[in-house]
């Protein structure tokens, strides 16, 4: 294979991991998105502005696209690493439609704690095929641990 070859067919499969990243939240918000229930929710003085989920979202989804195609290149698509990223990107995809689609807030907060599992898992698996796709995960974890923190609080705030 030919250096440019190489190049196009690399940066082929970097824009196939950033579109099957972000069809994870495409696919779920069409199942469940804020609405009137949310804004009708108690909420906790710290809950972030509606505005900042979406740019932190795309920044979030880009760097895990970034990582995947990191460890692809390395390890392969049939690898553990991504097997384990295929899990926690599925993981991702069904928090919406339990928290926003069907109103469960406990149930959603159970299934965000399995894909923080799933995250970490996958941060240290990718860490061990490359440090750079690891520390990509950094951000997002921290994210989802944040976001554990919320769906609890609201969980408590908002008993059924």
């Amino acid at each position: 294979m030919s250096a440019s070859s190489s190049k196009l067919s690399h940066g082929l499969a970097l824009l196939g991991f950033i579109l099957l990243t972000f069809c994870a939240p495409a696919l779920s918000a069409f199942i469940g998105m804020p609405g009137e229930w949310y804004a009708a929710l108690n909420k906790p003085s710290w809950n972030p502005p509606a505005w900042l989920f979406g740019p932190a979202w795309t920044l979030l989804y880009t760097l895990m696209a970034v990582a995947a195609w990191l460890v692809w290149k390395r390890a392969g698509v049939s690898s553990r690493p991504l097997a384990l990223y295929f899990v926690q990107l599925a993981l991702n995809a069904a928090w919406t439609p339990i928290f926003f689609g069907s109103h469960q807030l406990g149930w959603a907060l159970v299934e965000i704690v399995g894909l923080w599992i799933a995250i970490l898992l996958t941060l240290l698996s990718f860490r061990r095929v490359n440090s750079t796709a690891g520390w990509l995960l950094v951000p997002y974890l921290a994210w989802v641990t944040f976001a554990a923190t919320l769906n609890f609080t609201l969980w408590r705030l908002n008993p059924s």
